[in-house]
Protein backbone atom coordinates (compact mmCIF):
# COMPACT_ATOMS: atom_id res chain seq x y z
CA UNK A 1 0.00 0.00 0.00
CA UNK A 2 0.99 3.65 -0.82
CA UNK A 3 0.26 5.17 2.53
CA UNK A 4 1.00 4.45 6.18
CA UNK A 5 -1.98 3.22 8.00
CA UNK A 6 -2.85 3.89 11.02
CA UNK A 7 -3.32 0.64 13.64
CA UNK A 8 -4.78 1.03 16.70
CA UNK A 9 -4.31 -1.02 20.53
CA UNK A 10 -8.27 -0.41 20.51
CA UNK A 11 -8.64 -3.43 17.58
CA UNK A 12 -5.86 -5.82 19.05
CA UNK A 13 -7.51 -9.37 19.59
CA UNK A 14 -10.65 -8.38 17.54
CA UNK A 15 -10.92 -11.14 14.92
CA UNK A 16 -12.42 -11.02 11.59
CA UNK A 17 -13.04 -13.34 9.02
CA UNK A 18 -12.27 -12.53 5.47
CA UNK A 19 -13.94 -13.95 2.20
CA UNK A 20 -12.17 -14.16 -0.83
CA UNK A 21 -14.22 -14.65 -4.43
CA UNK A 22 -12.95 -15.27 -7.86
CA UNK A 23 -11.27 -11.92 -9.40
CA UNK A 24 -7.92 -10.76 -10.82
CA UNK A 25 -8.25 -8.86 -7.54
CA UNK A 26 -7.82 -11.68 -5.04
CA UNK A 27 -4.34 -11.43 -4.94
CA UNK A 28 -4.91 -8.49 -3.54
CA UNK A 29 -6.43 -9.61 -0.87
CA UNK A 30 -3.33 -11.17 0.60
CA UNK A 31 -2.14 -7.27 1.28
CA UNK A 32 -5.45 -6.97 3.12
CA UNK A 33 -4.76 -9.24 5.71
CA UNK A 34 -1.30 -8.36 6.50
CA UNK A 35 -2.48 -4.93 7.35
CA UNK A 36 -4.95 -7.01 9.89
CA UNK A 37 -2.56 -8.36 10.66
CA UNK A 38 -0.17 -5.43 11.70
CA UNK A 39 -2.79 -4.14 13.70
CA UNK A 40 -2.73 -7.72 15.99
CA UNK A 41 -6.56 -8.82 14.53
CA UNK A 42 -6.80 -12.30 14.43
CA UNK A 43 -7.47 -13.30 10.39
CA UNK A 44 -9.15 -16.31 9.40
CA UNK A 45 -10.27 -16.99 5.45
CA UNK A 46 -12.46 -18.68 3.49
CA UNK A 47 -11.61 -18.53 -0.71
CA UNK A 48 -14.63 -19.60 -2.71
CA UNK A 49 -13.75 -22.44 -5.35
CA UNK A 50 -13.61 -19.51 -8.03
CA UNK A 51 -10.62 -17.66 -5.70
CA UNK A 52 -8.84 -20.65 -5.68
CA UNK A 53 -8.88 -20.61 -9.62
CA UNK A 54 -6.61 -17.56 -9.09
CA UNK A 55 -4.63 -17.85 -5.55
CA UNK A 56 -4.39 -20.80 -3.37
CA UNK A 57 -5.32 -21.04 0.24
CA UNK A 58 -1.26 -21.86 0.98
CA UNK A 59 -0.53 -18.58 0.46
CA UNK A 60 -3.15 -16.94 3.55
CA UNK A 61 -2.08 -20.28 5.96
CA UNK A 62 1.65 -18.67 5.37
CA UNK A 63 1.34 -14.96 5.61
CA UNK A 64 -0.64 -15.99 8.92
CA UNK A 65 -4.57 -16.08 8.35
CA UNK A 66 -6.06 -19.41 10.96
CA UNK A 67 -7.84 -21.14 10.44
CA UNK A 68 -8.32 -21.23 6.13
CA UNK A 69 -11.63 -22.64 5.19
CA UNK A 70 -11.64 -24.39 1.37
CA UNK A 71 -15.02 -25.76 0.16
CA UNK A 72 -17.89 -27.76 1.92
CA UNK A 73 -17.26 -30.96 3.27
CA UNK A 74 -13.38 -30.53 3.12
CA UNK A 75 -13.30 -29.48 6.22
CA UNK A 76 -11.69 -31.63 9.29
CA UNK A 77 -15.08 -30.64 11.12
CA UNK A 78 -18.35 -30.81 9.89
CA UNK A 79 -19.57 -27.29 11.50
CA UNK A 80 -16.88 -25.38 9.79
CA UNK A 81 -19.80 -23.52 8.08
CA UNK A 82 -20.46 -22.12 11.59
CA UNK A 83 -17.30 -21.19 13.57
CA UNK A 84 -16.58 -17.82 12.28
CA UNK A 85 -19.81 -16.92 13.29
CA UNK A 86 -19.01 -17.88 16.73
CA UNK A 87 -15.72 -16.18 16.91
CA UNK A 88 -15.09 -13.45 14.20
CA UNK A 89 -16.27 -9.60 15.11
CA UNK A 90 -17.21 -9.13 11.72
CA UNK A 91 -16.62 -10.47 8.50
CA UNK A 92 -15.28 -8.75 4.98
CA UNK A 93 -15.43 -10.51 1.70
CA UNK A 94 -13.26 -8.46 -0.65
CA UNK A 95 -13.09 -9.08 -3.12
CA UNK A 96 -16.64 -9.75 -3.47
CA UNK A 97 -17.92 -11.52 -7.05
CA UNK A 98 -21.53 -10.99 -8.78
CA UNK A 99 -22.21 -14.77 -8.15
CA UNK A 100 -21.62 -14.46 -4.28
CA UNK A 101 -23.29 -11.14 -3.51
CA UNK A 102 -26.27 -13.25 -5.44
CA UNK A 103 -26.30 -15.87 -3.04
CA UNK A 104 -26.24 -13.86 -0.43
CA UNK A 105 -28.48 -11.72 -1.47
CA UNK A 106 -31.22 -15.03 -1.91
CA UNK A 107 -29.99 -16.49 1.09
CA UNK A 108 -28.35 -19.68 -0.56
CA UNK A 109 -25.94 -22.15 0.87
CA UNK A 110 -24.75 -24.11 -1.67
CA UNK A 111 -20.83 -23.39 -0.89
CA UNK A 112 -18.93 -22.99 2.12
CA UNK A 113 -18.70 -18.75 2.28
CA UNK A 114 -22.59 -18.12 1.45
CA UNK A 115 -23.19 -20.38 3.92
CA UNK A 116 -21.00 -18.97 6.62
CA UNK A 117 -22.27 -15.10 5.69
CA UNK A 118 -26.03 -16.88 6.54
CA UNK A 119 -24.94 -18.08 9.77
CA UNK A 120 -22.89 -15.14 10.75
CA UNK A 121 -25.06 -12.34 12.95
CA UNK A 122 -22.28 -9.40 13.02
CA UNK A 123 -21.54 -6.91 10.50
CA UNK A 124 -20.56 -8.16 7.17
CA UNK A 125 -18.70 -5.88 4.68
CA UNK A 126 -18.51 -6.36 0.71
CA UNK A 127 -15.80 -5.06 -1.61
CA UNK A 128 -17.27 -6.23 -4.96
CA UNK A 129 -15.22 -6.55 -7.92
CA UNK A 130 -16.24 -7.21 -11.39
CA UNK A 131 -16.45 -5.87 -15.01
CA UNK A 132 -18.19 -2.53 -15.33
CA UNK A 133 -20.96 -4.12 -17.22
CA UNK A 134 -21.89 -6.91 -14.47
CA UNK A 135 -21.78 -4.03 -11.64
CA UNK A 136 -24.07 -1.97 -13.61
CA UNK A 137 -26.61 -4.63 -14.53
CA UNK A 138 -30.15 -4.44 -12.98
CA UNK A 139 -29.81 -7.84 -11.21
CA UNK A 140 -26.47 -6.75 -9.21
CA UNK A 141 -28.00 -3.47 -8.37
CA UNK A 142 -31.19 -5.43 -6.99
CA UNK A 143 -28.89 -7.82 -5.13
CA UNK A 144 -27.00 -5.32 -3.25
CA UNK A 145 -29.68 -2.75 -2.80
CA UNK A 146 -31.66 -6.02 -0.86
CA UNK A 147 -27.95 -6.72 1.33
CA UNK A 148 -27.92 -3.19 2.55
CA UNK A 149 -31.46 -3.34 3.88
CA UNK A 150 -30.46 -6.16 5.29
CA UNK A 151 -28.11 -4.19 7.46
CA UNK A 152 -24.58 -5.34 5.06
CA UNK A 153 -22.13 -2.74 4.60
CA UNK A 154 -20.63 -1.52 1.09
CA UNK A 155 -17.30 -0.17 -0.03
CA UNK A 156 -17.94 0.80 -3.78
CA UNK A 157 -15.86 -0.33 -6.47
CA UNK A 158 -13.60 2.52 -8.13
CA UNK A 159 -14.22 3.26 -11.66
CA UNK A 160 -10.85 2.82 -14.30
CA UNK A 161 -10.04 0.16 -16.53
CA UNK A 162 -10.30 -3.46 -15.38
CA UNK A 163 -8.35 -7.02 -16.27
CA UNK A 164 -10.55 -7.32 -19.51
CA UNK A 165 -9.57 -3.85 -20.62
CA UNK A 166 -13.44 -2.51 -20.32
CA UNK A 167 -13.60 0.84 -18.64
CA UNK A 168 -15.98 1.77 -15.89
CA UNK A 169 -17.34 1.26 -12.55
CA UNK A 170 -16.12 -2.02 -11.37
CA UNK A 171 -12.55 -2.33 -10.08
CA UNK A 172 -11.76 -3.26 -6.44
CA UNK A 173 -11.70 -0.29 -3.93
CA UNK A 174 -8.23 0.74 -2.85
CA UNK A 175 -7.13 -1.67 -0.34
CA UNK A 176 -6.85 1.76 2.51
CA UNK A 177 -10.64 2.57 2.18
CA UNK A 178 -11.54 -1.29 2.57
CA UNK A 179 -9.25 -1.64 5.79
CA UNK A 180 -10.59 1.21 7.19
CA UNK A 181 -14.17 0.79 6.57
CA UNK A 182 -13.61 -3.01 8.00
CA UNK A 183 -12.11 -1.06 11.31
CA UNK A 184 -14.93 0.89 11.48
CA UNK A 185 -17.08 -2.50 12.10
CA UNK A 186 -14.95 -2.87 14.92
CA UNK A 187 -15.11 0.81 16.02
CA UNK A 188 -17.60 1.59 19.18
CA UNK A 189 -19.81 4.82 17.06
CA UNK A 190 -19.43 6.91 20.80
CA UNK A 191 -18.84 10.26 18.16
CA UNK A 192 -21.64 9.21 15.99
CA UNK A 193 -23.09 12.67 15.29
CA UNK A 194 -20.74 14.98 15.98
CA UNK A 195 -19.36 17.39 13.67
CA UNK A 196 -15.57 18.23 14.17
CA UNK A 197 -13.35 20.67 12.34
CA UNK A 198 -9.56 19.56 11.88
CA UNK A 199 -7.23 21.22 10.28
CA UNK A 200 -3.92 19.83 9.66
CA UNK A 201 -0.82 20.11 7.61
CA UNK A 202 1.45 23.11 6.33
CA UNK A 203 0.48 26.38 4.88
CA UNK A 204 2.67 27.76 1.89
CA UNK A 205 2.94 31.63 1.57
CA UNK A 206 3.46 32.48 -2.33
CA UNK A 207 6.25 34.93 -2.54
CA UNK A 208 7.04 35.23 -6.04
CA UNK A 209 5.41 33.06 -8.97
CA UNK A 210 7.43 29.82 -8.28
CA UNK A 211 8.58 29.82 -4.49
CA UNK A 212 7.07 29.76 -1.11
CA UNK A 213 7.19 30.29 2.88
CA UNK A 214 6.22 27.25 4.14
CA UNK A 215 7.34 24.41 6.78
CA UNK A 216 8.21 20.75 6.27
CA UNK A 217 4.56 19.72 8.66
CA UNK A 218 3.39 16.58 6.94
CA UNK A 219 -0.14 16.58 8.52
CA UNK A 220 0.65 12.90 10.22
CA UNK A 221 -1.45 13.78 13.54
CA UNK A 222 -4.01 15.52 12.05
CA UNK A 223 -4.89 12.84 9.65
CA UNK A 224 -4.43 10.55 12.84
CA UNK A 225 -7.45 12.50 14.10
CA UNK A 226 -9.65 12.94 11.77
CA UNK A 227 -9.81 9.47 10.13
CA UNK A 228 -10.18 7.95 14.47
CA UNK A 229 -13.04 10.67 14.72
CA UNK A 230 -14.61 9.28 11.57
CA UNK A 231 -14.41 5.88 12.56
CA UNK A 232 -15.78 6.34 15.54
CA UNK A 233 -18.76 7.60 13.94
CA UNK A 234 -18.42 11.87 13.63
CA UNK A 235 -18.67 13.79 10.84
CA UNK A 236 -15.63 15.24 9.73
CA UNK A 237 -14.71 18.49 8.28
CA UNK A 238 -10.97 18.40 7.43
CA UNK A 239 -8.93 22.01 6.07
CA UNK A 240 -5.76 20.81 4.70
CA UNK A 241 -3.09 22.67 3.18
CA UNK A 242 -0.57 21.11 1.08
CA UNK A 243 0.71 17.02 1.91
CA UNK A 244 0.31 13.45 1.30
CA UNK A 245 -1.54 12.14 3.76
CA UNK A 246 -4.18 9.59 3.07
CA UNK A 247 -7.56 10.23 4.54
CA UNK A 248 -10.67 7.85 3.32
CA UNK A 249 -13.30 9.37 0.93
CA UNK A 250 -16.49 9.47 2.54
CA UNK A 251 -20.01 10.59 3.15
CA UNK A 252 -18.99 11.79 6.50
CA UNK A 253 -16.12 13.25 5.62
CA UNK A 254 -15.52 16.18 3.85
CA UNK A 255 -11.81 17.39 2.78
CA UNK A 256 -11.40 21.16 2.01
CA UNK A 257 -8.03 21.74 0.55
CA UNK A 258 -6.37 25.40 1.04
CA UNK A 259 -3.02 26.35 0.30
CA UNK A 260 -2.52 29.67 2.15
CA UNK A 261 -2.98 30.63 6.10
CA UNK A 262 -5.90 33.11 4.75
CA UNK A 263 -7.75 30.09 2.83
CA UNK A 264 -7.32 28.28 5.56
CA UNK A 265 -8.75 31.19 7.72
CA UNK A 266 -11.79 32.01 5.49
CA UNK A 267 -12.75 27.87 4.93
CA UNK A 268 -12.31 27.71 8.88
CA UNK A 269 -14.90 30.56 9.47
CA UNK A 270 -17.27 29.32 6.96
CA UNK A 271 -17.62 26.28 9.37
CA UNK A 272 -16.91 26.61 12.62
CA UNK A 273 -20.49 27.85 13.52
CA UNK A 274 -22.31 24.71 12.38
CA UNK A 275 -19.13 22.48 14.03
CA UNK A 276 -19.18 21.11 17.61
CA UNK A 277 -15.45 20.41 18.03
CA UNK A 278 -12.93 22.10 16.29
CA UNK A 279 -8.99 20.87 16.60
CA UNK A 280 -6.43 22.67 15.16
CA UNK A 281 -3.49 20.57 14.31
CA UNK A 282 -2.45 22.78 11.47
CA UNK A 283 1.40 24.69 11.15
CA UNK A 284 -0.06 27.54 10.00
CA UNK A 285 2.82 30.27 8.95
CA UNK A 286 2.88 32.96 11.37
CA UNK A 287 3.87 35.29 8.78
CA UNK A 288 3.61 35.92 4.79
CA UNK A 289 5.34 37.78 2.66
CA UNK A 290 3.75 41.03 1.98
CA UNK A 291 3.77 43.25 -1.98
CA UNK A 292 7.31 44.99 -2.01
CA UNK A 293 10.99 44.08 -1.72
CA UNK A 294 13.46 45.69 0.17
CA UNK A 295 14.96 46.53 -3.27
CA UNK A 296 11.21 48.21 -3.75
CA UNK A 297 10.66 46.05 -7.13
CA UNK A 298 7.48 46.70 -8.55
CA UNK A 299 4.43 46.13 -6.06
CA UNK A 300 1.78 44.69 -8.82
CA UNK A 301 4.81 42.12 -9.94
CA UNK A 302 4.55 40.52 -6.47
CA UNK A 303 3.17 36.76 -6.82
CA UNK A 304 3.43 36.74 -10.54
CA UNK A 305 6.85 37.06 -11.82
CA UNK A 306 9.80 34.53 -10.89
CA UNK A 307 12.49 36.73 -9.19
CA UNK A 308 15.88 35.66 -11.17
CA UNK A 309 19.50 35.87 -9.66
CA UNK A 310 21.12 37.78 -12.87
CA UNK A 311 18.64 40.40 -11.43
CA UNK A 312 19.56 40.34 -7.90
CA UNK A 313 23.41 39.80 -7.87
CA UNK A 314 23.68 41.71 -4.68
CA UNK A 315 20.46 39.54 -3.01
CA UNK A 316 17.24 41.03 -1.61
CA UNK A 317 15.26 41.27 0.79
CA UNK A 318 11.74 40.08 1.90
CA UNK A 319 9.14 42.37 3.90
CA UNK A 320 6.99 39.81 6.26
CA UNK A 321 3.55 40.96 7.30
CA UNK A 322 1.24 38.84 10.14
CA UNK A 323 -0.68 36.49 9.42
CA UNK A 324 -4.67 35.88 10.96
CA UNK A 325 -4.14 33.92 14.40
CA UNK A 326 -6.62 31.05 13.05
CA UNK A 327 -7.02 29.20 16.28
CA UNK A 328 -7.43 32.83 18.63
CA UNK A 329 -9.90 33.86 15.84
CA UNK A 330 -12.15 30.58 16.53
CA UNK A 331 -11.70 30.61 20.09
CA UNK A 332 -13.28 34.31 20.52
CA UNK A 333 -16.58 33.47 18.76
CA UNK A 334 -16.82 29.79 20.57
CA UNK A 335 -20.20 29.58 21.27
CA UNK A 336 -21.30 27.29 24.75
CA UNK A 337 -21.10 24.11 23.77
CA UNK A 338 -18.66 24.15 21.23
CA UNK A 339 -14.99 22.88 22.48
CA UNK A 340 -11.73 23.73 20.58
CA UNK A 341 -8.09 21.70 20.86
CA UNK A 342 -5.15 23.57 19.91
CA UNK A 343 -1.88 22.36 18.99
CA UNK A 344 1.58 23.73 20.21
CA UNK A 345 5.01 22.75 18.96
CA UNK A 346 7.86 23.81 20.58
CA UNK A 347 11.40 23.81 19.88
CA UNK A 348 13.11 23.62 22.84
CA UNK A 349 13.60 20.45 25.03
CA UNK A 350 12.82 20.77 28.60
CA UNK A 351 9.57 20.28 29.83
CA UNK A 352 9.22 23.15 32.02
CA UNK A 353 9.61 25.19 28.98
CA UNK A 354 6.71 23.51 27.07
CA UNK A 355 4.27 23.60 29.51
CA UNK A 356 4.40 27.26 29.97
CA UNK A 357 4.05 27.49 26.52
CA UNK A 358 0.93 25.25 26.65
CA UNK A 359 -0.62 27.09 29.77
CA UNK A 360 -0.05 30.64 27.68
CA UNK A 361 -1.84 29.26 24.87
CA UNK A 362 -4.92 27.73 26.48
CA UNK A 363 -5.86 30.87 27.94
CA UNK A 364 -4.99 33.16 24.77
CA UNK A 365 -6.62 31.19 22.37
CA UNK A 366 -9.82 30.21 24.62
CA UNK A 367 -9.39 26.66 24.35
CA UNK A 368 -10.53 23.75 26.16
CA UNK A 369 -7.63 21.73 25.88
CA UNK A 370 -3.57 22.25 24.12
CA UNK A 371 -1.82 19.64 23.17
CA UNK A 372 1.86 20.59 23.20
CA UNK A 373 4.88 18.41 21.53
CA UNK A 374 8.56 19.34 20.73
CA UNK A 375 9.37 19.69 16.90
CA UNK A 376 12.32 17.03 17.55
CA UNK A 377 9.57 14.28 18.82
CA UNK A 378 6.58 14.51 16.26
CA UNK A 379 7.10 16.25 12.85
CA UNK A 380 7.38 13.44 10.46
CA UNK A 381 7.56 10.97 12.70
CA UNK A 382 4.92 8.38 13.25
CA UNK A 383 4.90 8.72 17.19
CA UNK A 384 4.80 11.70 19.35
CA UNK A 385 5.24 12.50 23.27
CA UNK A 386 2.73 15.26 24.12
CA UNK A 387 2.45 17.72 27.65
CA UNK A 388 -1.49 18.58 27.97
CA UNK A 389 -3.43 21.01 29.62
CA UNK A 390 -7.12 21.78 29.88
CA UNK A 391 -9.40 24.57 30.81
CA UNK A 392 -10.13 22.89 34.04
CA UNK A 393 -6.13 23.04 35.61
CA UNK A 394 -5.65 19.46 34.65
CA UNK A 395 -2.15 19.09 33.26
CA UNK A 396 0.07 15.88 32.63
CA UNK A 397 2.85 14.98 30.49
CA UNK A 398 1.93 11.32 28.26
CA UNK A 399 4.25 9.19 27.33
CA UNK A 400 5.53 7.94 23.83
CA UNK A 401 3.20 6.71 21.36
CA UNK A 402 1.87 6.49 18.50
CA UNK A 403 -0.45 9.14 16.69
CA UNK A 404 -2.91 7.02 15.85
CA UNK A 405 -3.12 5.57 19.45
CA UNK A 406 -2.90 9.11 20.79
CA UNK A 407 -5.44 11.01 18.28
CA UNK A 408 -7.60 8.03 19.59
CA UNK A 409 -7.19 9.01 23.72
CA UNK A 410 -7.15 13.09 22.62
CA UNK A 411 -10.32 12.10 21.58
CA UNK A 412 -11.58 10.36 24.34
CA UNK A 413 -10.26 13.37 26.29
CA UNK A 414 -12.15 16.17 24.38
CA UNK A 415 -15.09 14.02 24.93
CA UNK A 416 -15.08 14.25 28.37
CA UNK A 417 -13.82 18.06 28.94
Amino acid sequence: MPYELLHYKKHAKKHIHLGICGSVAAYKSLELMRAFLKSNIHVSATLTSSAEKFIQPLCFEALGANKVYRQMFQGEFPFDHLEPSQIADAMVIAPASATTIARLAHGLGDEMLACQALAFDGPILLAPAMNPKMWGNAATNANIETLLNRGFFLTEPESGAVACKDEGQGRLARLEKIYYDSLALLTEQDLYGKKILITLGPTAEKWDAVRVWTNNSTGSMGTALAVTAWLRGADVYVVAGPNSQYIPQDSRIQCHSVTSADEMYEKCHELWDAMDYGIFTAAVADFKPRAGLAHEEDASSFHTVKFKKENHADGFDIHFTPNHDILKSIGQIKKPGQKLMGFSAESGSHTDELAKAVKQKLVNKNCDIVVGNFISEAMGKKTNKVYVADKNGIEEAWGTMSKADLAWDLLSYLESV
